[in-house]
């Protein structure tokens, strides 16, 4: 582990100590425990985000898909192998 030095307010302080007193466990724990929670909720939004504006890019390429069925229309369920092949390989 590393050593760190933080300033909280008088009330952070406090109600870490309450927390702290009330789950039988450590400020430092709690303050570990909340900083790695922050960290994964960071990186779960940035991938979410990626994943929704590849969706998006993927919606996309299939409104203007090159791909037609036999009447000449754009057919998800007749085409899909070949919408998703030019959607993943970019």
């Amino acid at each position: 582990m590393v050593r760190t030095m933080i300033q909280l307010t008088e009330d952070q302080a406090k109600a870490l100590k309450k927390l702290a007193r009330m789950r039988k466990t450590s400020v430092a724990a709690l303050v570990r425990e909340s900083v790695t929670l922050y960290v994964n909720t960071d990186k779960s939004s940035a991938k979410q985000d990626e994943r929704r504006r590849r969706a998006l890019e993927g919606l996309k390429k299939i409104k203007m898909a090159k791909y037609k069925d036999i009447e000449g229309k754009k057919d998800l369920s007749t085409n899909h192998d070949q919408y998703l092949v030019e959607i993943y390989s970019s």
